[in-house]
């Protein structure tokens, strides 16, 4: 494993243990070169993901294509912004980011578009934080002006979870 501090090719693993979730098993290494500690984490892959993006061509009405790997780190800046100085904790949404990617590998599609990754964000935002929820939805949604979001707004209501409501 390359070192993110040094560029140094080779760490060596000092400590190794599941994620409470057990999705994933973090790993503690040091560089062999500059002694710099840092983390990682491996997870399973079942399958190689495409995500498929369009995009309107110019001015006209046509579709562009676009295929790109599915990267679950750019899900989970996205997720994490939305919730961003919400009480929403990492794990929370290191779990929902899991749910996701378990869900677009498992259902057996190598090709997945990118709009039914946005509803499952969605579909889980919403059940998390009303809040952030309508601050992916704005994105998402590409709300032009302030009218976008009352009216997104009236139609949410609260979601929270039972253990944030009595937590």
């Amino acid at each position: 494993m390359r070192c993110p501090f040094c560029a140094h090719d080779d760490s060596q693993v000092k400590d190794s243990r599941p994620t409470e979730d057990s999705t994933a098993i973090r790993r503690r290494r040091q560089c062999t070169h500059c002694g710099a500690r840092f983390t990682t984490f491996e997870r399973v892959q079942l399958r190689e993901v495409m995500v498929v993006k369009s995009g309107a061509l110019g001015s006209g009405n046509a579709q562009e294509l676009r295929r790109e790997p599915f990267d679950r780190e750019k899900l989970a800046r996205s997720v994490a912004l939305a919730c961003r100085k919400r009480d929403v904790s990492a794990e929370r949404i290191d779990q929902l980011v899991s749910g996701i990617q378990r869900q677009v590998e498992t259902a057996g599609d190598s090709d997945v578009a990118s709009s039914r990754i946005g509803e499952l964000v969605m579909d889980g935002l919403r059940q998390i934080d009303s809040v952030a929820y309508i601050r992916f939805a704005s994105v998402y949604r590409d709300f032009d002006e302030a009218r976008d979001f009352e009216e997104f707004a009236s139609t949410v209501q609260e979601a929270a979870p039972d253990e944030a409501r009595h937590g």
